[in-house]
C-alpha cells in the first residue's frame, strides 16, 4: 500500500507532463500548418503577415503558469474523486485547453474595447480544444484510468 501510493505520487506528475508534451506538440503543428497556409494565402481566413507575428507574440503569454491551472483542476478533481472515465479526461482536457486563450487575454482589455476584441475567433477555440482532448486522452491512457 504504501509503495503504491509513492509510486503514484511520482506518476501523476509524470503522466501529466507527458500528456501536456503531447498537446503542444499538437498544438504546435496544428498552428505551423495554420501560419503557412496564412503566409500562402490560402487559409480560411488569410491571415495578414503582421498577424502571424502577433500570434507569435502571444506565445510567450500562452507558455504562462495561469494557462495551466484548469488542466492542473481537471487532474486533482479526477485523482481526489477517483474517477476512471475517459470521457471525463477527454472532455475535461477538452474543456481546460479551450480556456487558455481567454487566460491568455486576462488583464490585456482596454477600458474601451468591445467583446470581439477580446473573444478569439472560433478555429482558435476549435484548435485549443482539439489539442486538449488529445492531452486529457493521453493522461487517461497513462494514469486516469487506474485512479
Amino acid at each position: 500500500m504504501f509503495f503504491s501510493t509513492i509510486g503514484r505520487l511520482v506518476w501523476v506528475p509524470l503522466a501529466f507532463v507527458i500528456s501536456a508534451a503531447g498537446t503542444v506538440f499538437f498544438l504546435v503543428f496544428i498552428a505551423k500548418e495554420r501560419v503557412v497556409e496564412a503566409m500562402a494565402g490560402r487559409g480560411p481566413d488569410s491571415a495578414s503577415l503582421g498577424a502571424i507575428f502577433d500570434l507569435l507574440r502571444q506565445g510567450q503569454v500562452l507558455m504562462s503558469g495561469l494557462t495551466i491551472v484548469p488542466a492542473v483542476l481537471v487532474v486533482v478533481l479526477g485523482e481526489v474523486a477517483r474517477i476512471r472515465s475517459s470521457l471525463y479526461y477527454i472532455v475535461g482536457g477538452g474543456l481546460a485547453f479551450a480556456a487558455v486563450p481567454l487566460l491568455a487575454r486576462y488583464g490585456q482589455a482596454m477600458p474601451g474595447a468591445s467583446i470581439s476584441s477580446i473573444v478569439p475567433p472560433t478555429l482558435v477555440w476549435q484548435v485549443f480544444a482539439t489539442a486538449g482532448f488529445l492531452g486529457g486522452w493521453v493522461y487517461w491512457f497513462l494514469a486516469g484510468r487506474n485512479a
